[in-house]
């Protein structure tokens, strides 16, 4: 099982200027690493066989022969090799040079590909040497006696699976306006190799990262460059052998320059993922020109993969580094607020009410709604927040709900919900003893129907605290707290929640608010809808119920961001949890996850508006339309 990933590597060889037969030498020792490490690519420098910095050597015959003699060589020693390999050397075609990277499986040439664009500018001055491939189609090149494609026309993909497909570009094809893995990536080139020689200046390297970033994001593409190392002739430049492995604008793994040794750089890369990005972008592939290319063939290996090199997130909702974070929780907190600041003054509001449970997500709609009103200069005494305890409400989270209302300075209302919800199971003949979902959903329909009812009185907007996580798995009260006038954190998972609260307590010069947002954050998970233990602690954790949110909000991300089948989102998870979950446990909840999913989606399409915050939304207006009454038996199927 490859679970849509293909193994890539990035080869920076040991090299001598000119001389062949050394750098033919660690060219295969490089190969033949990658090859017992089952790898499926692996790409060289431009030029590797000869060095890039020969200068006018290149005019010499015998530089020239000696590289063939090598190319042979190479052909020789990996015959039986499934990798398929790219290596640059100078190619003559029709009395012309070209500066190529050719293509080897098994010992024969696949295909030989020029470089399209020449620089000849500042340090470079290609064109004195070698010809534009530009123009090249159709072509052949006779290669020991066998005729070879050879042109800037030339894709290759796996005989066995078409789509896993990839194209070739050298160096400063990737710096120009419109690259040609742009156009072949219109045309079916999943990935791209670049075979480089890219010298070092101060800053060019960053720049380097972003192109191959952009490049990868723009084109829904794995992007490999390698570029050569500190052993090209330093006369007038340093080359620092930079490789870089980019997966749809990330970086999943790069080499560390300047490094007095070969060096192998190996991933992987998850073809179906940017497949699936693909077919979900429906302008992609929308601007082809008329261009068309020929397909070579090659026989990908066959891998099992059991793990990755390259890290799973565990939170991929929450970026790993610090000031990534800091910037994610601005972003959103920005766009949440002025969604409200929008919709507020489109229905000529100027007041809200919310509930304030003393949990995250309504401290979270709170803040959001309290800068809201900050931002269009309304007081905060025109937000009526309102505690509403009931029969689960235990002192911590009262205790927090008040400090967090009286240290934002919005009017403060609490209305017990008991005797109305006593009086309600009267009516409907429940027994208030038995604590059923009437039991639980009764509460949480009273609290909405209050909230509904103050925001009818006082001309203000009722302000939903519900998060992506709750809907995803329908953890909430339909009708209840299912419903409001404008839900704001309908885009944040609730692994995030937490973070975004945090971030809010971070950065507020008020000790008394930070002192109560951290307390929140502290507090475990809970609707405390089933009355308190023994000692008036809370007895309903949600996590305990329906599973870590982290967790979910995995299975969540990989299911809808590329539709990725449950098999391998429980590969994925199993290696992002595996210090924290068995696989038995992680099988369990992504089974819950599965069938609540499926059974709750009536509640999904009918929600209250609310902002998209990431790229992941359950909005029935816009990511996500979904039968209620679809079936989630092919995907349980799998995982059994």
């Amino acid at each position: 099982m490859d679970y849509g990933f293909v193994k890539v590597a990035a080869a920076v060889p040991e090299l001598r200027v000119a001389e062949c037969k050394f750098n033919t030498e660690k060219i295969i020792e490089l190969i033949s690493v990658a090859e017992e490490k089952e790898m499926q690519f692996v790409c060289l420098p431009e030029l590797s066989i000869t060095g890039y910095t020969c200068g006018d050597l290149f005019f010499q015959e015998r530089l020239i022969s000696e590289a063939y003699n090598c190319l042979k060589k190479i052909l020789e020693k990996t015959c039986g090799y499934r990798v398929v390999i790219m290596l640059g050397m100078p190619v003559t075609h029709q009395n012309k040079i070209y500066n190529c990277g050719v293509v080897i499986q098994s010992g024969a040439i696949l295909g030989v590909v020029p470089k399209i664009f020449i620089p000849n500018y500042s340090e470079f001055y290609e064109q004195r040497w070698f010809k534009s491939g530009l123009g090249t189609t159709g072509q052949t090149v006779e290669l020991f006696g066998v005729s070879v494609p050879f042109g800037e026309d030339l894709l290759f993909c796996d005989k066995s699976n078409p789509e896993i497909c990839f194209g070739i570009e050298i160096c400063e094809d990737l710096w120009t306006a419109i690259p040609p893995s742009s156009r072949q990536s219109l045309e079916g080139a999943v990935l791209t190799f670049n075979l480089s020689a890219s010298n070092e200046f101060v800053g060019k390297s960053e720049y380097r990262r972003k192109l191959v970033e952009q490049q990868s994001a723009r084109c829904f593409s794995g992007y490999l460059y390698v570029s050569s190392g500190v052993f090209e002739s330093t006369t007038d430049t340093v080359f620092g052998g930079h490789a870089i492995i980019a997966e749809n604008g990330s970086i999943i793994t790069e080499s560390e320059r300047f490094q007095d040794k070969s060096q192998l750089v190996t991933c992987e890369i998850d073809i179906q993922k940017l497949i699936a990005e693909r077919r979900k972008n429906t302008t992609f592939g929308r601007c082809q020109e008329n261009f068309r290319y020929r397909k070579a063939f090659f026989d990908i290996r066959k891998v099992d993969i059991t793990t990755l090199e390259r890290k799973v997130e565990a939170h991929p909702f929450i970026p790993h580094d610090a000031s990534a974070r800091y910037e994610r929780c601005r972003e959103i907190f920005n766009i949440q607020t002025w969604a409200l600041i929008k919709r507020m003054r489109h229905v000529g509001a100027n007041k809200a009410v919310i509930d304030i449970s003393g949990g995250l997500d309504s401290t979270l709609a709170l803040l959001v709604t309290v800068n809201a009103f900050d931002l269009m200069g309304l007081p905060r005494s025109n937000i009526y927040a309102v505690t509403m305890p009931g029969f689960g409400t235990t002192g911590v989270t009262y205790n927090n709900a008040m400090k967090l209302m009286e240290s934002l300075g919005v009017d403060i209302h609490e209305i017990n919900i008991k005797g109305a919800c006593l009086k309600h199971f009267e009516d409907i003949g429940h027994d208030p003893a038995i604590h059923d979902t009437t039991y639980e959903n009764v509460q949480a329909r009273e609290r909405t129907q209050i909230k509904m009812d103050i925001a009818n009185k006082i001309g203000g907007l009722a302000i939903g605290t519900g998060d992506l996580s709750e809907l995803a798995l329908g953890w909430c009260t339909y009708n209840g707290d299912h419903m409001s006038m404008y839900a704001v954190n309908t885009g944040v998972p609730k692994t995030l929640v937490r973070h975004m609260v945090q971030w809010v307590a971070n950065n507020t010069e008020n000790n008394d608010i930070r002192e109560v947002l951290f307390k929140i954050s502290d507090t475990p998970i809970t609707p405390e809808l089933l009355p308190p233990d023994s000692k008036g602690g809370i007895n309903q954790k949600t996590e305990d119920i329906v599973g870590p949110y982290e967790l979910h909000d995995f299975f969540l991300y990989h299911m809808l961001k590329y539709g990725a089948p449950p098999e391998k989102i429980l590969f994925l998870a199993k290696l992002a949890f595996k210090d924290k979950y068995d696989d038995k446990t992680i099988q369990k909840w992504l089974k819950v996850f599965y069938k609540r999913f499926f059974s709750q989606q009536y509640k999904r399409s009918c929600l209250p508006d609310g902002p998209k915050v990431g790229s992941i939304s359950l909005s029935p207006r816009g990511d996500w339309r979904m039968p209620s009454d679809a079936m989630a038996d092919l995907w349980l199927s799998e995982l059994e």
